[in-house]
């Protein structure tokens, strides 16, 4: 059952990115209603597909690499099916949808094997730093898919070229409103994750210094932009270029912990 519904979520975002592409193929209009409507059926496969992996194995599905990942990619693809139904555009599932469907099959393959976890008090302040963190990189990777999209849209205008990406993508205003306002989102939901991490190590002197190295690395990233947006005044270039380029770091240097062998086939 469990296997069942990730399968269906899986093909449910691929599907998505698939309609989202049509324009590039042939010139017709976004489908925006048939996407979001693909998104949804998703999310609430993948959902079910959680409870169902909670009941089996009698913890939350948030522990264990092949859980971990699982649960951050129904995170980001929520965020998507929300930026998308809300700005009613669909070009943000050309690059989230399929990063969403790749993280659900590692997690099928590495295994959806919940490890032993805390219960009262402490499991209600694991699961609030593990949402927390992963809502802050879902928003750190939509700011960041913004980002990309906005420097190709540049380019493209710059170059005068006017063909699918300028008829598909959204205009420059709406990326770099989607890239600010995700960017300070990121930023919110890893604070307060890694606050709420640091307090529990302290709380339950449980220290583990490859997730408190990589917690950091993605905090100061996301940090630094949304203070160069809020404070530093930068502009929608510097600004989507410094989120791409962060991003991809902070994926970077969590797979250098994973190939080192670091967290005990944990989260990292």
């Amino acid at each position: 059952m469990v296997a069942i519904a990730h399968f269906i979520a899986i093909s449910c975002y691929v599907g998505a990115a698939a309609l989202a592409a049509t324009p590039f193929v042939r010139p017709v209009r976004a489908p925006v209603g048939p996407v979001v409507a693909a998104l949804a059926v998703g999310v609430v496969v993948h959902v079910a597909a959680l409870v169902g992996l909670a009941q089996q194995a009698g913890a939350m599905p948030i522990t264990g690499l092949g859980p971990a990942l699982s649960f951050g990619a129904l995170l980001l693809a929520a965020t998507l099916l929300v930026v998308e139904a809300a700005a009613r555009d669909v070009s943000l599932t050309l690059a989230a949808a399929p990063l969403a469907a790749f993280t659900t099959i590692a997690a099928n393959l590495l295994g959806l094997h919940p490890l032993l976890e805390p219960t009262g008090t402490r499991l209600v302040w694991l699961v609030a730093h593990v949402a927390l963190s992963f809502l802050g990189i879902a928003a750190f990777g939509t700011s960041a898919a913004a980002g990309t999209m906005y420097l190709a849209q540049r380019r493209e205008l710059k170059l005068r070229r006017f063909g699918a990406i300028f008829r598909f993508f959204p205009p420059l205003d709406t990326l770099d409103r989607v890239n600010h306002f995700a960017a300070v989102v990121g930023w919110l939901g890893l604070t307060l994750g890694i606050a709420l991490a640091v307090a529990y190590s302290m709380a339950y002197r449980g220290v583990d210094s490859a997730k408190i190295v990589w917690g950091m690395g993605a905090w100061v990233a996301v940090t630094a932009v949304a203070v160069g947006r809020l404070v530093g005044g930068w502009q929608a270039r510097r600004a989507a270029l410094a989120s791409s380029v962060a991003f991809a770091l902070v994926l970077a240097l969590y797979v250098v912990f994973r190939l080192a062998g670091f967290g005990g086939g944990q989260f990292l």
